[in-house]
């Protein structure tokens, strides 16, 4: 997202990071169809996510050489979530299934060690198997952003219109702008809807109704709009986000799941602000960190609707985990 907004930055840096990587042993599960699509695809997303409850990584068709990437660590199938997984998702779930690239992307809120847990999944296919797996997982989620994630919000759930459908490639396109717009703090790069809301570990960052007494600058810019959220300077801290891998899209619902790491070298800790009443600058006291992040985004008529994001923090300059496969990491 802009990437997780300074209302959520605080639980991001206590979030713990768990995630997993590369991975062997032969497939004894069935092969999916040697091409998956939507439906296929949808299918192997459920039925993965029944494996890692299970404990059984032989119930899902993993190649023998499947890369495997947990919050950017290399892992073998069967360690990470797929021994702490504890129940699956259950009514916050958001399939992006992509038949083109046989990719799917998916994010939900399930269990692991009976604790709830934010899941972004990733899954790569190629002639009936996974090739690669990668996991993001937020815990440590507050109580009052669980409150947004007990139910799918509707537009992620419902078709475009076919007047409204953006092509395949327009959808990835225009996905991929909301980056710069975030990094360039310039709401021009990318083209957001009057209607955008934007949600990061399931906390409403924009468009929430002015607090009836501003005590910071963030409870003021928590009631902008995506656009002048972005134009006020807010993000000023971030500077540099690399890798940018958005590559899934349904034109049909007009999703399109995108994974980056946010790099933050945090070299100041005041922050220009421009237009926000009552307050010129912004301090943020935070060491240098880097957030590894999913989002999907809603796109149709040329614009950003809607924004589900999840992301955990790491150290500074970490490692994506795909540095040995970048072809499978994209």
């Amino acid at each position: 997202m802009k990437i997780l907004s300074r209302a959520v930055l605080a639980l991001l840096l206590s979030s713990g990071a768990v995630f997993a990587g590369s991975a062997f042993a032969a497939p004894a599960a069935k092969k999916l169809p040697a091409h998956c699509n939507d439906v296929c695809l949808t299918g192997a997303v459920n039925s993965y996510l029944a494996a890692l409850v299970a404990h059984d990584p032989a119930q899902v068709p993993l190649s023998a050489h499947v890369e495997f990437v947990e919050n950017t660590k290399n892992l073998k199938p069967g360690e990470g979530l797929w021994k702490t997984a504890s129940a699956p998702p259950a009514s916050f779930k958001i399939y992006v299934p992509d038949a083109v690239s046989e990719q799917v992307g998916f994010l939900g809120v399930m269990q692991s060690e009976g604790k709830p847990i934010m899941l972004g999944l990733r899954l790569k296919i190629r002639a009936g198997e996974i090739v690669a797996a990668e996991h993001l997982i937020a815990s440590n989620l507050r109580e009052a952003s669980l409150k947004n994630l007990q139910e799918t919000p509707k537009p992620f759930l419902t078709d475009v219109p076919a007047s409204q459908r953006n092509s395949r490639a327009d959808m990835i396109r225009i996905a991929s702008m909301y980056y710069p717009a975030l990094s360039h703090a310039d709401a021009n790069n990318a083209p957001f809807a009057s209607d955008c809301v934007r949600h990061e570990n399931g906390l409403q960052t924009v468009a929430n109704p002015k607090p009836a007494k501003v005590t910071s600058a963030m409870s003021l810019l928590g009631s902008y709009s995506c656009e002048a959220q972005i134009k006020s300077g807010t993000f000023n801290y971030i500077t540099r986000i690399e890798p940018v891998r958005v590559m899934i899209a349904d034109p049909t619902t007009g999703l399109v799941f995108g994974l980056s790491q946010f790099r933050q070298p945090m070299k100041t800790n005041v922050y220009k602000l421009n237009g926000v009443p009552g307050y010129p600058t912004t301090t943020i006291n935070v060491k240098p960190f880097d957030l590894p992040a999913a989002h999907v985004f809603k796109v149709y008529g040329g614009k950003i609707h809607q924004i589900e994001a999840m992301g955990f923090t790491m150290p500074y300059d970490s490692k994506t985990g795909w540095e040995n496969n970048p072809d499978h990491g994209r």
